[in-house]
């Protein structure tokens, strides 16, 4: 079943069953080619809405919003988050742009990925996402950590968790609003953050968010 531009794409499995889904996907994207490719993208695991305003029928599980500009991020956040506010956002951009990943942790949402990555890494971030943890390429989390692109000393060193825990400490939050965030207890946290000083050489919370400062003109 495919209701035109900005419908529900429901594909149909080889031999006309049709497939499972997971869950409703709001893909705010203007963009025809990047929105069918975030369709084909998701066609194993979830359906896909195309528009600019929420669902009516169905309530989404995630919303994937696409910018082409630093200063479309915020805007953009605000009004799918008016739109559907218990719903978490992740944001989609063409490519790899640090500014982008910044702006959409600024905002607020669960990360960032872009049409550059493979489909099943974009189905597996939003799978991450929609369960509350922040999903980064590895390659931008190593340039959020340094603000130059150079890997900070430790950092291949840390787990996945412990590198979204940091970069919520780089965005301000304390440890209850991380806790919050990422459906864990603030000791467990704590024992992460603990664990991250260690292995950055750092002596606590200010010098591991200044890690994450962008780069200042000479």
């Amino acid at each position: 079943m495919e209701q035109g531009r900005y419908g529900v794409f429901e594909r149909t499995r080889p031999g006309g069953h049709a497939r499972e889904h997971e869950g409703l996907v709001w893909a705010d994207c203007p963009d025809s080619l990047v929105a069918v490719g975030l369709d084909a993208a998701l066609e194993a695991r979830a359906r896909v809405y195309r528009g600019r305003r929420p669902p009516v029928s169905d309530h989404p599980s995630i919303v994937v919003l696409y910018v082409e500009a630093e200063d479309e991020v915020e805007p953009g956040v605000k009004r799918v988050k008016e739109a559907a506010p218990d719903t978490r956002v992740v944001v989609l951009g063409l490519r790899a742009e640090l500014a982008l990943a910044r702006a959409a942790l600024r905002a607020g949402t669960q990360g960032y990925v872009h049409a550059g990555m493979a489909p099943e890494q974009v189905a597996r971030a939003l799978s991450v996402a929609e369960k509350g943890e922040i999903v980064l390429p590895r390659d931008l989390l190593a340039d959020l950590v340094t603000g130059e692109g150079d890997v900070a000393p430790g950092l291949a060193e840390l787990t996945p968790r412990q590198e979204e825990i940091l970069v919520l400490v780089s965005e301000g939050l304390s440890n209850a609003e991380i806790a919050k965030r990422l459906w864990l207890s603030e000791s467990t946290v704590k024992q992460h953050l603990r664990r991250t000083y260690k292995v950055l050489g750092v002596k606590g919370r200010a010098q591991a968010a200044r890690l994450f400062e962008s780069p200042r003109d000479p």
